[in-house]
């Protein structure tokens, strides 16, 4: 019973798909809303997710943070096509109420979970096309957020950039797909000779429907300020090792042009889903400018698969929430494989808003659950101009 004498009915997870008929008897305002009504609920009864992961992250993001800064979320929410497999239920996400792995149902904690976030910028991946047209970009643009979407060709699901209109214009858009712009693009020529050498590995790279996802925005407030906001999801195989530096080769150089050619030293956001752990190649590239023709993660696919080459980048790249223990916990496999990077040379870290704790993730066992609509786990840092 709540406060002020109201019945407060919260179904249990037993009670899941039982139609219930339920008496109402109000009290003194008897008067007013006339004898007792019994109603009768029109479909089955779901439980509620009762405290979800998010909640106490909510209570850091409770205000949008002010003009000087950018409050920037990662999120792979999980796209319903992968969610509604057969194998989805039963090997990947046994442990996950069916009810709870529904499209509806993931929507609604989603939608509820990005709204308290209040953020200047959100990347997300694994977005469906219907989930962002239908339910994300309405839901978003009410509290003020302008979404942007980028297919991939082969698949039902791409990515998603949402950014707040009263702080940010958006200038220009130069979205890619990998294998695309690694053929036709004169841009990464150089990348596509060493490539041709190896002609198994070409053919992987070229199969794949990784896209990036780069907009340049300005700030409404000081239009001298500019920034380039990229997003990507690398390609899954634990194997690809050596296949991801190569599309964060191709997504490095991309971003170059646009930061360093197009618009001069502007600085760089790269977010996303890099399937790539803290000890990975592609995170030592991205952090540290080089990747050596001798790195391990150039044979991470066996010795058919070899394709040795030195690669470098001009960025200074931080990732901005560190190196959690995890951002992806599933039954099997626990790590971190999303970052947000940022341009250390313009901006600096103001706030990291803490994960969700370990109790909280596994209290369902694994993600997803009934309080958590994705198998990752949103980052998301308060970020300011240097």
């Amino acid at each position: 019973e709540a406060a002020g004498g109201e019945r407060v009915f919260t179904p249990s997870n037993a009670m899941v798909g039982l139609r219930l008929k339920l008496r109402c008897t109000p009290g003194d305002g008897a008067q007013r809303y006339g004898p007792p009504q019994e109603v009768e609920s029109s479909g089955p009864v779901e439980a509620g997710p009762g405290a979800c992961t998010f909640d106490s992250r909510h209570l850091y993001t409770k205000k949008v943070c002010g003009q000087g800064s950018i409050r920037a979320v990662s999120y792979n929410i999980l796209a319903d096509t992968y969610a509604q497999t057969e194998f989805s239920r039963t090997v990947l996400y046994p442990y996950c109420a069916p009810y709870a792995l529904e499209l509806d149902y993931r929507q609604n904690l989603l939608k509820k979970e990005l709204a308290g976030y209040s953020a200047d910028l959100i990347c997300l991946q694994e977005v469906d096309k219907s989930v962002f047209v239908d339910s994300l970009a309405p839901a978003l643009d009410a509290f003020g957020l302008e979404g942007l979407f980028k297919i991939k060709e082969k698949q039902h699901e791409g990515l998603a950039t949402f950014y707040r209109r009263d702080k940010f214009s958006l200038l220009s858009q130069h979205d890619i797909a990998f294998s695309e712009a690694l053929l036709s693009d004169p841009l990464h020529k150089e990348l596509r000779d060493k490539l041709a050498q190896y002609p198994l590995v070409q053919e992987k790279v070229l199969q794949r429907s990784s896209v990036l996802q780069v907009s340049v925005l300005q700030s409404a407030t000081d239009p001298s300020r500019k920034i380039c906001v990229a997003n990507t999801h690398l390609y899954w195989h634990p194997k690809g090792g050596n296949i991801r530096l190569i599309q964060i080769a191709v997504a490095l150089s991309h971003i170059k042009h646009i930061a360093c050619d197009l618009y001069p030293s502007i600085p760089v956001i790269f977010c996303g889903d890099f399937n790539s752990t803290p000890s990975s190649g592609t995170y030592s590239f991205v952090n540290s400018g080089v990747i050596a023709e001798d790195h391990e993660d150039w044979v991470s696919n066996g010795e058919e698969e070899r394709c040795n080459m030195p690669l470098s980048h001009p960025f200074k790249l931080l990732s901005a929430c560190g190196e959690p223990a995890y951002t992806n916990y599933v039954g099997g496999f626990h790590g971190c494989l999303d970052y947000i990077f940022i341009d250390k040379n313009a901006l600096e870290v103001e706030q990291v808003i803490p994960l969700p704790s370990h109790e909280e993730v596994t209290t369902h066992q694994a993600l997803p659950s009934v309080s958590h609509p994705s198998d990752h786990i949103a980052l998301i840092c308060d970020l300011k101009w240097k």
